[in-house]
Order: structure tokens, then C-alpha cells, then sequence
């Protein structure tokens, strides 16, 4: 990763670059509008940046979902266009899952590349037996502490998912 970025918490002064970073990221205003949204219905559980000189160039997100037990949903993580493949992004999330991990979240789940979230023990088996419209094998589960406390149920991400 670039090595004067500093990874932190976001706060209020952030979320305009951060929008911006994310209409930039994925060419579209969608992913934008929906953090914006997951703050104001009160679903974003850990918002993070990694900034350079103040400028944010990484973002993660981590919501609370719907599941038989207390989880969250990854997404959306962005990096901008310039620090992309210098290891921004895998130091972002292993930075927030330690983050989460020590609030005693049982599970996250995310909806992506198997190659890129296997890397941090996120395994489409595990969220096999979940019912979602997100079922195949790109949705994946991680066990924070252990074992998921069930195998099976219902998981939905935030209502503020269905506008995306």
C-alpha cells in the first residue's frame, strides 16, 4: 500500500470526498447514494478511509444486515483510479474487519469476487445455506469469532440496498 496513507475512522467532513470517491469508483452515483442512505436510516455500523495528505483515496463501508444473528454486509469498498493495485484496498479491509472483529460482530457477508475476499477467509460455503437473492457463488461469509452461530435463515442487507 502506499506507504503515507493513513487508514482511520470517517467522520462528517469526509462524506463529500467520500461520494465523490465513489461516483468516480464506479462511474455511477448509485453507491454514493446508498452510504449516504445507510447513515441516515442508521445502518452504517463502521465507516473507513485511507487518506493521503488528507485526500481520501479508499473507502469501506460495513452495514448492518437482516440474519438470524448479528451481522454485517461488506460493501461498498473503493479505491481511487491513481492508487488502484498498490495494495490500498487489502489494507483497508483487513484494517476494518480487525475493527469490527473486536466489537464482537459474529459475521460479515459480502457479495464479490471470490478470488479477491477469499483471500480474507471469506468462503461462499459458508453463507450457502442463507436464503437471499444474492444466493450463488459470488455471496460469501466470514466467521469472525469462530463459527457462525447459525448455518441457516433468512440475510438481507439494509433496506437502503434495494434503491442500488
Amino acid at each position: 500500500m502506499t506507504r503515507s496513507a493513513n487508514l482511520r475512522e470517517e467522520t462528517p467532513e469526509d462524506h463529500s470526498a467520500i461520494g465523490g470517491l465513489l461516483v468516480a469508483a464506479f462511474d455511477r452515483y448509485g453507491e454514493a447514494e446508498l452510504v449516504e442512505a445507510l447513515r441516515k436510516e442508521g445502518d452504517l455500523v463502521f465507516g473507513g478511509v485511507a487518506a493521503i495528505d488528507g485526500d481520501i483515496i479508499g473507502y469501506v463501508a460495513l452495514s448492518r444486515m437482516r440474519a438470524p444473528f448479528p451481522a454485517l454486509g461488506l460493501g461498498p469498498i473503493a479505491v481511487a483510479a491513481r492508487h488502484r493495485q498498490k495494495g490500498v484496498a487489502s489494507t483497508l479491509l483487513h484494517w476494518s474487519l480487525a475493527h469490527v472483529q473486536k466489537d464482537q460482530w459474529p459475521a460479515i457477508f459480502v457479495l464479490g469476487d471470490g478470488a479477491f475476499y477469499g483471500r480474507f477467509g471469506f468462503r461462499p460455503e459458508l453463507a450457502a445455506g442463507f436464503g437471499t437473492p444474492y444466493a450463488g457463488p459470488h455471496f460469501m461469509a466470514l466467521a469472525l469469532n469462530g463459527e457462525l452461530p447459525a448455518k441457516e435463515g433468512q440475510v438481507d442487507y439494509a433496506p437502503a440496498f434495494d434503491q442500488l
